[in-house]
């Protein structure tokens, strides 16, 4: 049986890739390449943000920690580092200000007791909150992070199952070069882009569709279904017509499954559905139980 990270604390080491960005420069770059306000920041606070093609379709999604007046760390999903690191020295130019790959682990803490657990290790450099709906979340990050004493660890599959009920993407997945910003739903808008800040690289279309009311063909979804999750890429069908594809799936605490999928927007949740032969319902995210 899936352990529930929504009711019980576990820890599960996630893939994560670190990356520092510093310099005398480093905050006025990052502010025209990032969709959030870096300059708004102070040390020590937290943010999301998109990092866009000059098109405004995602090359990375990541979280942001300002850890001093002129530095910045960005964690991204695990094996997209690189391509963070690329796409934000692309435009360097004569900016001084230097972007490096950092060694560091990431350990996941989710459910009740979270922040508590984080307060208490002795292993980690930063603490940073994970803002999942629904859930009290906590990630540890740092070169030797480990699991708090006394908290159990759980699966990666868990973890891959909390993530699609709290309507998480990720990079590879739900987010790749095709991505519009805006399909993956206004809760992740809102926490990663910051439409008064000024311009950033892939603004643009980004503020246009804002402007319209997020008006794209397709939205990221839920799926609920009753069996072993569906493959990725398993047509989603509404009355015998294919309206998206599965890009996640995982089991389900009390059984069955859940998964992501983009489905065309006239498909509104809830809504009976037929993945991969099995009966399921789309929903609106987070899923809640």
């Amino acid at each position: 049986m899936t352990a529930d990270l929504r009711t019980t604390l576990h820890a599960v080491e996630v893939a994560r890739d670190v990356v520092r960005v510093s310099g005398p420069d480093a905050i006025t770059y990052l502010q025209g390449q990032l969709s959030h306000d870096v300059a708004d920041l102070a040390p020590g606070e937290v943010g999301w943000t998109f990092v866009l093609q000059p098109t405004g379709k995602v090359d990375a999604w990541a979280r942001l920690v300002r850890t001093a007046d002129d530095e910045v760390v960005l964690d991204v999903d695990g094996g997209f580092g690189e391509a963070l690191i690329a796409r934000l020295r692309r435009f360097l130019l004569r900016t001084k200000a230097d972007v490096d790959p950092v060694d560091w682990r990431v350990v996941a803490l989710r459910g009740p007791g979270a922040e508590a657990a984080a307060r208490s290790s002795e292993t980690t450099d930063l603490r940073v909150p994970a803002e999942w709906p629904g859930v009290e979340g906590f990630d540890l990050v740092g070169p030797a992070v480990e699991p708090p004493a006394g908290v159990p660890v759980a699966s990666l599959e868990a973890y891959e199952s909390l993530r699609i009920r709290s309507g998480i993407p990720a990079m590879g997945a739900e987010l790749t070069g095709g991505t519009i910003p805006a399909e993956v739903g206004q809760r992740i808008i809102d926490a990663s882009v910051n439409f008064t800040k000024g311009c950033f690289t892939g603004q643009e279309l980004v503020a246009r569709i804002d402007s319209r009311g997020g008006n794209v063909p397709r939205h990221l979804r839920g799926l609920v279904l009753p069996g072993a999750p569906p493959p990725v890429g398993a047509p989603v069908e509404v009355d015998g017509a294919e309206v998206g594809a599965v890009t996640s799936a995982a089991p389900a605490p009390g059984g069955g499954s859940v998964a992501l999928a983009f489905v065309k927007r006239a498909v509104e949740p809830p809504t009976e559905a037929t993945v991969a032969g099995s009966a399921g319902t789309v929903l609106a995210l987070p899923l809640t139980d």
